[in-house]
């Protein structure tokens, strides 16, 4: 190990890689490594939505602006500066934000999700439809499930 690995750091977000992951963004605060808690910024821009999905590791959501809803089973809820929403491993969720501003929170989860946001982003200036081609490849091999577009229709959501 190096001094950095074993030494407490401060660590500058203004450094870190914005990824857009189909319209979100993901921003590695800490990097993914086996072991640790990944920890990231997630932005939902005004108007958008995370589809109907689901995956093998746990996430944890920190609001720290805007707000957003977030599917809990069958119900939304909505998700405002402060509150802390948990997602279980293997859980269905989703989100919209039906605001005119950006929802952000701190994202806590596996190094293994970190990884797989990192492969599964947008590449920039890729058409959206080889974009999501690529996202739902990526997320096949990490073992994740997401909703068609009836199931998505079923809970309120047009993708």
């Amino acid at each position: 190990m190096t001094t950095s690995e074993t030494n407490a750091r401060l660590l500058d977000p203004r450094r870190a890689h914005v990824l857009d992951v189909l319209g979100p963004t993901i921003q590695f605060l800490t990097e993914p490594a086996d072991g640790e808690p990944c920890v990231m910024r997630g932005v939902i821009p005004a108007g958008v939505a995370v589809p109907l999905h689901s995956h093998p590791d746990p996430e944890t959501f920190l609001a720290l602006s805007g707000a957003v809803e977030g599917l809990t089973g069958e119900d939304w809820v909505t998700i405002e500066p402060g509150a802390v929403f948990h997602v279980p491993a293997g859980a269905r969720h989703a989100f919209r934000n039906r605001s005119s501003e950006p929802a952000v929170s701190i994202v806590v989860s596996s190094a293994r999700l970190g990884r797989f946001f990192r492969e599964a982003r947008s590449p920039e200036g890729t058409p959206d439809a080889e974009a999501l081609r690529h996202f739902l490849a990526v997320a096949e091999r990490y073992g994740h499930w997401n909703g068609t577009p009836q199931e998505n229709a079923e809970v309120g959501l047009a993708v």
